[in-house]
């Protein structure tokens, strides 16, 4: 099963691009997609409902703002949107989607650069995430957690940690949550199959910092540890464009 995770920063506009052609040539069985900033009436019928695809639609409640998708060539078992958290699912940050072998959490975590409240908002948001995770798992699946992460959680996932210690995405204070986050049993999966620095997933498009490749790693599969053994590959795409993010890969045997 192959499963990947891309934030496209406007579905609409990566549409344009020809999403649809690179999900037909690409074949997924799961793709989750980020900050697609679109309500379901401003999509047209082929994005909704592409060729063999199910899909699964989370919007934020302001327009052209957050919000995530997945498509999946096998219907869920199961699925549900956000935590049940007012303040958390009015930005149409999260979709659950349960499997036969494992739950499937898609999640566009928040940006912490634009306030102090924010940032907050942020770290409240990564505890729920934990706590959510942790009751998933009581319920005895593995659980895969994938989505823009918005943190760099080690100096070895951005090209410039010096510059960036004080930056959000790369506080320490961030930072110290991914800890807890696998303390707790998750598995950044890409870093067992590629220990090297240079992989990054995203890269500011005003300094044209793709060509450079100064980037940061903020885009991830995470898994439970139980899973570990089914992996087969996990990778970055950096050729495929049409957003300042790139996909990210996960291929697991089911």
């Amino acid at each position: 099963m192959k499963i990947l995770s891309w934030n496209v920063n406007g579905i609409r506009a990566a549409q344009r691009k020809g999403f649809l052609e690179w999900l037909s040539r690409e074949s997924p069985d799961i793709l989750c997609v980020q900050e697609t900033k679109a309500q379901l009436d401003q999509l047209d019928l082929e994005l909704v409902n592409p060729a063999g695809y199910y899909t699964l639609w989370n919007s934020a409640e302001k327009k052209g703002y957050s919000g995530v998708a997945i498509f999946c060539k096998q219907k869920p078992l199961s699925t549900a949107q956000g935590f049940g958290i007012q303040k958390f699912d009015s930005e149409g940050r999260v979709l659950i989607a349960e499997f036969e072998d494992f739950y499937l959490l898609n999640i566009y975590f928040p940006n912490g650069q634009r306030s102090a409240e924010r940032l907050q908002y942020k770290l409240d948001f990564y505890q729920e995430t934990l706590g959510y995770v942790e009751r998933l798992k009581k319920k005895g699946k593995q659980v895969i957690t994938s989505g823009d992460y918005n943190t760099a959680h080690k100096p070895i996932d951005l090209a410039r940690p010096k510059e960036n210690e004080k930056t959000s995405g790369f506080l320490p204070v961030e930072r110290a949550w991914l800890d807890e986050w696998v303390a707790s049993g998750q598995v950044d999966i890409f870093r067992e199959f590629n220990p090297e620095p240079g992989h990054y997933t995203w890269w500011d498009q005003i300094s044209s910092a793709r060509e450079r490749n100064v980037g940061w790693r903020i885009d991830y599969h995470f898994v439970t540890e139980g899973l570990c053994g089914k992996v087969k590959a996990a990778g970055i795409l950096p050729d495929v464009f049409g957003s300042d993010h790139c996909p990210v890969a996960l291929e697991i045997k089911v």
